[in-house]
């Protein structure tokens, strides 16, 4: 196994053929799944809004450089995929894009003196 990676994947998606408790389910938590509550996690965070269209996950990868962003971003809607499943919530057009946090370059404001 070589370098691990920590990669921001952000999975976006549709809703798709809700049944009538998936929208009731997903309106009664619909503040807790809010712009203010994004945030990247292991688990993933889901956003979306009342109009039960278009959903995000926001999730934290840990994956070996050598496999790149492809390999987050497969692994993540991998976790997209099986949460919304288990729950029981309909799906489509899943697409992600991923960050690698380590290769990152910070711009940083030179320093007043």
């Amino acid at each position: 196994m070589g370098t691990q990676h920590t990669y921001r994947v952000i999975v976006r998606g549709r809703w798709d053929a809700l049944t009538d408790a998936s929208r009731t389910a997903l309106l009664a938590d619909v503040e807790e799944h809010g712009l203010a509550n994004m945030q990247f996690t292991p688990e993933g965070t889901l956003t979306y809004d009342r109009a039960l269209q278009h959903f995000s996950y926001r999730f934290v990868v840990l994956s070996d450089a050598a496999d790149g962003e492809e390999m987050a971003e497969a692994l993540a809607e991998e976790k997209a995929e099986s949460i919304l499943k288990d729950v029981g919530h309909g799906f489509r057009d899943l697409r992600s894009r991923a960050t690698d946090m380590d290769t990152m370059k910070i711009n940083r404001k030179p320093s007043r003196r």
